[in-house]
């Protein structure tokens, strides 16, 4: 206990006046006892006697100040412990080689706010989604992306063909038209990825996407500028016009993406989330898939498809 009751405080400063106090008035109080202010009478047992306060407040310090000298002495003993390393830490360590875990959505907007504020020359960025962006989020991407543009940062944006069909996303696009900002579509991305300057990237490590990791060693971010880039030259310019023409054997790219998918043995939950479309859409391809290659079952379809040596064809 370290601090006195109303009706304590009151009494103790009644002692102090008196010089003491009956131990029946002292009852109410417990807290005078616990905390040593009172000391029997030895002239009269039925009187208590107040304890001087500086006598008092000395008895309540002293182990504090010891408890206070001896985390004192363990922090030079800790400090001491560790000077030899400080120097070594300083030499050959930089805090631009790291790996930094991000927990949190406001901690990783916060970090790509950061980013995106040191990025002078280009940012890349890989958007997969099998939804449309709410309508706050593309004003927060607008918000992000327009000063970059007006320093003069380029920016290029994968997306997935299925962006196309996306009102909000092409009416995101129509706000940059000075050619520093490109857009382009691919069948099948794998996940979100932020590149600034070469310097700096985020890629997120859960599903819910409340955990990201801010990558900062040159190597790992060169290793994904590559990934990129391989993406990159492997897509379509948004303004090419739509990448699902039917091919001469009656099967478009989007459904040779699928087929290639289903070969491999994915289910339709995920085949439609590695191509950024709904599962209706993608059952609706499939459909047309198996109608166009004369499947009457998906055991068959499988089949049919590696029969048919469309997935030996280029789209």
């Amino acid at each position: 206990m370290t601090a006195l009751c109303p009706e304590g405080s009151r009494l103790y400063a009644d002692a102090l006046r008196a010089g003491h106090i009956l131990r029946t008035d002292a009852e109410v109080a417990p807290c005078l006892m616990e905390l040593a202010l009172l000391h029997p009478d030895p002239d009269d047992a039925s009187r208590l006697r107040p304890v001087p306060p500086s006598v008092a407040l000395a008895q309540r310090l002293n182990p504090i100040e010891r408890e206070i000298t001896e985390q004192r002495r363990l922090s030079i003993t800790l400090a001491e412990a560790f000077e030899p390393f400080m120097d070594i830490s300083t030499q050959e360590s930089t805090p631009t080689h790291s790996i930094t875990v991000l927990e949190g959505l406001d901690r990783i907007n916060a970090a790509l706010d950061l980013a995106t504020a040191h990025c002078h020359s280009e940012m890349l960025t890989v958007q997969p989604s099998a939804h449309r962006r709410p309508e706050n989020r593309l004003l927060e991407a607008l918000e992000r992306d327009r000063p970059l543009i007006e320093r003069g940062v380029r920016i290029r944006t994968l997306y997935q063909h299925t962006a196309r069909f996306s009102p909000d996303r092409l009416a995101y696009g129509d706000h940059f038209t000075d050619g520093k900002v490109e857009y382009r579509t691919i069948d099948e991305l794998v996940e979100r990825l932020i590149i600034c300057d070469e310097n700096v990237a985020f890629i997120p490590i859960r599903e819910d996407r409340q955990v990201a990791l801010e990558l900062r060693h040159p190597g790992l971010v060169r290793y994904l500028v590559k990934v990129f880039e391989f993406m990159w030259n492997r897509a379509v310019p948004l303004t090419a016009g739509a990448p699902y023409e039917t091919a001469p054997d009656g099967i478009t790219e989007i459904q040779h993406s699928i087929a290639k998918l289903l070969v491999e043995g994915h289910v339709d939950e995920a085949i439609a989330r590695r191509l950024g479309m709904n599962v209706r859409t993608c059952r609706a391809h499939i459909a047309k898939l198996a109608s166009a290659l004369g499947s009457g079952s998906r055991a068959q379809l499988g089949y049919l498809i590696a029969q048919s040596g469309i997935l030996q064809q280029d789209p």
